[in-house]
């Protein structure tokens, strides 16, 4: 199972997407989420496998 923790300005993790069954399918949702997100205060996510207990990659969500 994969989910996208969201991550505050400090790093802080403030709350977790769905679960998906692949990674594909948690990228996709995250590509029409992530400006209602970003809207919400979460700056960053963090894709999680959470079978192979691995932080796959971080991806900001505003500008650089």
């Amino acid at each position: 199972m994969y989910v996208w923790t969201y991550l505050d300005g400090a790093g802080e993790e403030i709350g977790r997407s769905p679960r998906f069954a692949a990674a594909d399918e948690a990228e996709d949702w995250i590509g029409s989420s992530w400006p209602e997100l970003l809207e919400n205060g979460v700056l960053a996510v963090v894709l999680v496998d959470q079978e192979g207990g691995k932080q796959l990659y971080r991806m900001g969500l505003g500008a650089e």
